[in-house]
């Protein structure tokens, strides 16, 4: 017996809520993951931070995201684990939208960016290797993508070629997903036809080439400076914030900026995803 339910569900997102936003697939299912990063405080003590990441599975795209960005109609907000959000950079990807393409949102303080690309292919390299995990019978796959390596195990009996994140291209879900820093892991399913939105068009994000959002992404994660000084690289910090608030969470201070944006004072050794 499975340990991962399928629970029947509605939609999550009525359409008085989607307002203006585009419609441009509808989930077959939705895939929550475990998020692990293995890292470094900004003193150099060890620590691993945690988060969830919801995949939206179409039929032509498929929709990958922190948790904070997707919550169902009977959910209200969790702060404390959006905040914690902050310390692990997860993008939103839609894979297939455009057609062929792969679109990329991210926020680095106080700016909106968006990066587009032709979706890559992943040289998988197949195993007979098999494991159980999440109640699945898994085959075990490995691939350097953009300079990192990976191993993961996928399932054919979820007859999908999604995953977490970029990891795509096998014959089946990918239930799992870990390197040295990273783990991804299935913690359940969603058979629900939820709409899955394109990105909000807005005047402000700023739109370039996915490699060039990657540069500038890893140069401002990636310096020495950020884990004891996250906002170093915005030249005029007080001039950048439009609004701001603090929130008290059993004793911590947590601030937000700019319509609800964490704003860290202090960070965590940056672990990229991708390195090229």
């Amino acid at each position: 017996m499975k340990k991962i339910m399928l629970t029947m569900m509605g939609l999550a997102v009525t359409i008085a809520a989607q307002g203006q936003v585009e419609v441009i697939d509808t989930a077959q299912f939705v895939a929550v993951y475990d998020y692990e990063c293995r890292t470094q405080d900004d003193e150099g003590k060890t620590v691993t931070d945690k988060m969830q990441v919801v995949v939206q599975v179409g039929r032509t795209v498929t929709k990958s995201m922190p948790r904070s960005a997707y919550r169902l109609s009977d959910e209200s907000a969790d702060i404390a684990a959006d905040y914690q959000e902050a310390y692990m950079h997860m993008p939103t990807v839609w894979t297939g939208y455009p057609e062929g393409r792969t679109t990329v949102r991210e926020f680095f303080f106080p700016h909106e960016y968006e990066g587009y690309e032709a979706t890559p292919d992943i040289a998988w390299t197949l195993s007979e290797d098999t494991m159980t995990v999440s109640g699945y019978l898994c085959q075990q796959a490995t691939a350097t993508f953009r300079g990192v390596e990976w191993r993961v195990w996928y399932t054919e009996e979820i007859p999908s070629s999604a995953g977490p994140w970029r990891l795509r291209g096998l014959l089946g879900l990918i239930v799992k997903a870990e390197n040295e820093a990273h783990t991804f892991c299935l913690a359940g399913l969603r058979m629900e036809a939820s709409p899955i939105n394109a990105p909000e068009q807005r005047p402000d994000v700023h739109r370039m080439k996915y490699a060039k959002l990657l540069k500038h992404k890893n140069e401002i994660y990636g310096n020495r400076e950020y884990a004891k000084n996250p906002t170093y690289y915005v030249p005029d910090l007080q001039g950048s914030i439009t609004d701001m608030s603090v929130l008290n969470h059993n004793g911590q201070q947590l601030v937000l900026a700019n319509g609800g944006h964490p704003l860290l004072t202090k960070a965590h050794v940056y672990q990229p995803l991708e390195l090229e």
